[in-house]
């Protein structure tokens, strides 16, 4: 007998309202929104119930189980169907509508594992598993408020860890230095909508992330402000203020976000939305990539990239297919 999914899906008013009130109130809460921000699940804490809704940050940690050998096939796009796509951004950036527009795809995976095993065995930032829909196991923290002080850490440049002076090709590359130069202009003006004295703290610093394929490297920044004394009462605007992330849009971010809706061809769900966690007093979240999607009897792997006027299709085809990965190890 299948069991009935308990969560009410809620509309963008009323998850601004719920975020509003739970944190004015210092109540724990998981958030889940889409990435059109227009609807999502609220769930405090004590109704959380780990049939259904499971999530791990770096506080709220546990441990990874054992796993057998891991079958893993990706059913990849072919070059030809993404070059349409593709050509239709770079005709866009042309003409001046964008300068960085982030394409995306589904990509069909053949696993021996559900998607609560992917959660399980997952080793990432941030995990996000619900019944029977998608697993998240993210790298990427969208924003973090500790105290009065918001900072996003935007993700942008990946390449693959094993090629000779991979830190130094990937810092060193124009297109990746204007790109995550743009996104970080980008984000520095959507949080300069919430808070006061923001500030690029920490600019192209380089992380690794280990896969069951091969060990990576993302280009990260981090940009902080300052929130107002009353900032708990509004939590759930500002959230929606920021949406959608920059790093999974693109700028301008309006017109960018017409022309994803043209070229991409499909709709992206919940796959580059966020969901986070609120303790009581702080908030951690997470930009939902890597992420693993179940439609009907398959597995959708959706993942993409950044586009600029220096765009290479090959370059960015070969990106696109990179990021089909889970981090097992």
């Amino acid at each position: 007998m299948t069991e009935t999914f308990p969560y009410i899906l809620l509309k963008k008013q009323q998850i601004i309202q719920q975020i509003n009130s739970l944190a004015a109130l210092h109540t724990p809460f998981l958030f889940i929104i889409d990435y059109k921000a227009e609807q999502g699940y609220v769930i405090k804490q004590y109704e959380l119930d780990d049939r259904f809704v499971r999530f791990e940050n770096a506080k709220r940690k546990t441990q990874n189980a054992e796993h057998e050998t891991i079958l893993w096939q990706v059913l990849q796009l072919n070059i030809e169907e993404y070059r349409p796509k593709f050509d239709y951004v770079i005709e866009q950036i042309h003409l001046g509508n964008s300068f960085l527009t982030n394409l995306t795809q589904p990509t069909e995976v053949e696993t021996n594992l559900s998607l609560l095993d992917l959660y399980k065995l997952g080793n990432a930032k941030y995990k996000l598993w619900l019944y029977n829909k998608f697993t998240v196991l993210s790298p990427e923290t969208f924003i973090r408020i500790n105290g009065q002080t918001i900072s996003s850490y935007p993700m942008k440049g990946t390449i693959d860890a094993s090629m000779p002076n991979a830190e130094e090709i990937i810092l060193n590359d124009p297109k990746e230095k204007a790109e995550h130069a743009t996104i970080v202009d980008l984000i520095r003006n959507d949080l300069s909508l919430v808070a006061e004295n923001v500030e690029v703290k920490r600019y192209r610093y380089i992380e690794k992330l280990k896969t069951n394929k091969q060990d990576l490297l993302q280009v990260s920044s981090q940009i902080s402000g300052h929130l107002p004394d009353n900032y708990l009462e509004r939590l759930g605007d500002i959230l929606f203020s920021l949406l959608p992330a920059g790093s999974i849009s693109g700028a301008p971010k309006s017109k960018t976000l017409e022309i994803i809706e043209n070229a991409e061809g499909y709709e992206r769900g919940f796959y580059t939305g966020i969901c986070g966690w609120f303790d009581g007093e702080n908030l951690d979240s997470a930009v939902m990539i890597r992420f693993i999607e179940k439609i009907g009897d398959k597995l959708f792997f959706k993942s993409g990239g950044g586009i600029t006027a220096q765009s290479d299709l090959q370059k960015e085809y070969e990106e696109l297919i990179q990021k089909v990965y889970v981090p097992i190890y």
